[in-house]
């Protein structure tokens, strides 16, 4: 081993391939004499070479050309099968001109004539630079590429949940009509396995469109919501030598955040808590409120005492060291061979920009325990839908319901529940046709309307309806990551919006919300 020192860098590994004693030594002092630290293996055997690129792992290789049984252009052929970038460079009292080009256009780096050693320590210093700069590069360019695919990966996610949504949507209503109108009891449970089928794909298609899509604005986050869309994305990520528990505290909970950064987060920490359990383990992923004191926060953190949401990924796997825990939040270190170090420090982030605070605890052999620690105010109103039997208040008076929708499914579903309610429905599956309609039969007592229509748009419909004299109710359903643009429009009182997916009860309670305040 041979060190210098006089450099704030980690000291680079130095593999000299080298058979003269003397040589070597008068190698590694031009390295000194230059102030460059490092760490030097001699070998002059092709089995030793081998060995110390291995075990070694050098940053640089230093090459005479000749060796007994051994040669420079063998040792430079054995590193390029291994590494197509690490510098690797000739250092010989007998290349010539011709034999310097031949190296060069073979993969070495440089070559250094041992009549001129000086030229050493700056050959080595630029050689490193370079293959820093080019790995460098790879990365941004490997990142560039997983940006675009993520990008691609949003455009295919919008483009498909228009399709899934309306095939998936008439299963909610289909399956509410089924147990709400079989006398069968068979039937009635039918009519509930359908309906929670379509709910589960349409969570789902909601779950992995927002994710794709990125984070939205702040937002009222349920807790139990958030903590469903991270059971979903998981599903098929957990292997079955991994035992998940859930463990959700207050599902109601509301608090201020975002969803889609939060999903995120979480399902990062649960992958990586994954990845750390290659033979199986326990994963448990629990919510709890907790009261913090000012002397939980540590010195460089803004203490906050109150009420916090803590939300923790435990597992049991190969757990980090201290090294590891203290580069854990640095920019690009990972563990990973194909990974880019930023999950933990995005995660430290998102929960930083809501006032909270991030804690790890992990030791090699137990494990890994993160909690995420989010400022709660006051609880939120509970917006939550009564599930109970509104009996006959939701039934309709014979009200004439004009009913619009694109998707056949849909559009024969929606009429059809209305008219088992008590409501006379009538159906265009174009805004052309819901003007035809008033034409022939006059003005209906309410409009309910997708907004999800591409030939003659909901807002061109509504539009023509004003202009037809139409000043009643309007229902309109509506995706709630694209609400339609309403800004062309005159101001209209009875407007109301209902975002999908939607159910029986939902839209009957809306639907006596908007003919009451019209009348």
């Amino acid at each position: 081993m041979h060190g210098a020192h006089g450099s704030d860098m980690r000291p680079i590994r130095v593999l000299l391939v080298e058979d003269n004693r003397n040589d070597a030594e008068l190698a590694l002092a031009e390295l000194d004499d230059d102030g460059l630290a490092h760490e030097a293996r001699v070998v002059d055997d092709e089995q030793d070479y081998l060995d110390a690129l291995r075990g070694f792992a050098p940053d640089i290789v230093l090459s005479d050309l000749s060796l007994p049984g051994f040669s420079g252009q063998r040792a430079l052929e054995l590193l390029r099968q291994r590494d197509p970038d690490l510098p690797f460079i000739y250092v010989s009292a007998t290349l010539g001109e011709e034999a310097a080009i031949a190296a060069l256009r073979n993969g070495a780096t440089d070559y250094i004539l041992k009549q001129n050693p000086a030229r050493l320590a700056s050959a080595v210093r630029r050689a490193l630079a370079e293959a820093a700069e080019r790995r460098a590069s790879q990365r941004a360019q490997a990142e560039l590429i997983r940006a675009q695919r993520f990008e691609s990966l949003a455009m295919l996610a919008g483009g498909l949940s228009h399709d899934l949504r309306n095939l998936l949507q008439p299963l909610l209503l289909a399956g509410e009509s089924l147990r709400d109108r079989a006398d069968d009891p068979q039937l009635t449970r039918l009519g509930e396995l359908v309906r929670d089928c379509g709910k589960r794909g349409l969570e789902m298609v909601q779950s992995m469109l927002s994710f794709a899509r990125g984070a939205r604005r702040a937002e009222q986050v349920r807790l139990g919501a958030l903590m469903d869309a991270l059971g979903l994305l998981l599903q098929g990520s957990v292997p079955r030598a991994i035992h998940m528990e859930m463990v959700v505290d207050a599902p109601e909970l509301t608090f201020a955040g975002n969803h889609t950064e939060l999903q995120q987060c979480l399902l990062n920490l649960c992958l990586n808590a994954i990845q750390a359990m290659p033979d199986g383990g326990e994963l448990r992923i629990e919510t709890a409120q907790q009261r913090l004191a000012a002397e939980f926060f540590r010195p460089d953190e803004e203490p906050h005492p109150g009420r916090y949401l803590r939300l923790s990924v435990i597992d049991n796997g190969t757990g980090m060291n201290r090294d590891v825990l203290a580069r854990l939040f640095e920019p690009f270190f990972t563990t990973k061979a194909n990974g880019t170090g930023l999950g933990l420090l995005s995660c430290r982030r998102i929960v930083a920009s809501y006032g909270g605070v991030m804690r790890v605890d992990s030791a090699p052999g137990r494990g890994t325990r993160f909690d995420l620690y989010i400022p709660l105010l006051e609880p939120a109103a509970d917006a939550a839908e009564s599930n109970g039997d509104d009996g006959d208040s939701l039934e309709g008076a014979a009200e004439r319901v004009l009913v619009v929708a694109e998707a056949a499914s849909e559009l024969s579903l929606l009429s059809d529940t209305l008219d088992a309610w008590g409501y006379q429905a009538s159906a265009s599956q174009s805004g052309t046709a819901a003007l035809q309609w008033i034409g022939a039969h006059g003005l209906p007592d309410l409009v309910l309307m997708d907004a999800d229509m591409n030939l003659f748009t909901a807002v061109r419909t509504l539009a023509a309806l004003i202009e037809q004299g139409y000043a009643g109710a309007v229902v309109m359903l509506v995706r709630p990551d694209a609400p339609p643009n309403l800004d062309e429009l005159p101001p209209l009182p009875h407007l109301h919006l209902l975002d999908k997916p939607i159910t029986t009860r939902r839209l009957l309670r809306t639907l006596r919300l908007a003919l009451a305040s019209a009348t």
